[in-house]
C-alpha cells in the first residue's frame, strides 16, 4: 500500500506471452480509485476459499464496500463459513468479467454488535432489502471483512471478449503486499 493515501501500489501484472510491458512502459495503469468504484457498485462477487485438504470452494456472495474492505456474510452451517474458521485466506471477485477486480487477502470474522448493525444497515440499502440487524445474529449467520490485501488486480478490455483473439486491454494494474 501506499504510505500517503493508504491505496495499493499499481504495477503491471506479470503474464508472459501477452504483449504487456511493465510499469515504466506506457500508460493505462488504473488507479486503485478505480478498483473501489467497481468494488462498491458490483452488485455479486465471487467468494473463493479453502477447504480441506487445500480444495477451493466458490460461492457467489451478495457484499459492500465500506470502511476500505468488503464485507459479506453467510450462515455458519455453509461450507464458506466453515472454511473460513478453518483458514481466513480468500479470494474475492466482481462480477464484471469485462472489468474484473480481483482482491485475495483474510476475512476477519465480525463479532461486534454495532459493525454488524452498520454491515446489515449497507447491505439492506444497497440490496434494497429489510433483513434488519438481527439477521447479523453471530450464532446463526457469519459477517466477515475482506482485509489485509495479499494481492489485488483489476482492468478493462476495450474490446468485446474474443477468446481467439487475444487480449485487448486499455489498463490494468496489479500489487502484491507482503504475507
Amino acid at each position: 500500500m501506499s504510505e500517503r493515501s493508504g491505496a495499493p501500489r499499481a504495477d503491471r501484472p506479470h503474464m508472459p506471452g501477452y504483449g504487456i510491458g511493465g510499469a515504466e512502459a506506457g500508460s493505462g495503469l488504473l488507479p486503485w480509485s478505480w478498483a473501489v468504484e467497481r468494488l462498491t457498485r458490483s452488485t455479486f462477487f465471487w467468494l473463493a476459499t479453502v477447504g480441506a485438504g487445500g480444495r477451493p470452494h466458490v460461492m457467489p456472495v451478495w457484499a459492500v464496500w465500506m470502511d476500505g474492505a468488503l464485507w459479506f456474510s453467510s450462515g455458519l452451517r455453509a461450507r464458506k463459513s466453515r472454511n473460513l474458521d478453518a483458514d481466513p485466506r480468500c479470494t474475492l471477485t466482481t462480477d464484471d468479467a469485462l472489468e474484473p477486480v480481483i482482491v485475495e487477502g483474510d476475512a476477519e470474522r465480525i463479532l461486534d454488535r454495532d459493525r454488524l448493525a452498520v454491515f446489515m444497515d449497507a447491505l439492506d440499502t444497497k440490496y434494497e432489502t429489510n433483513y434488519g440487524a438481527e439477521f447479523a445474529d453471530p450464532k446463526v449467520n457469519g459477517v466477515w471483512r475482506w482485509r489485509r490485501p495479499g494481492r489485488s488486480a483489476w482492468w478493462r478490455r476495450i474490446s468485446p471478449a474474443r477468446p481467439r483473439a487475444g487480449p485487448s486491454v486499455e489498463g490494468q494494474a496489479t500489487t502484491r503486499q507482503p504475507a
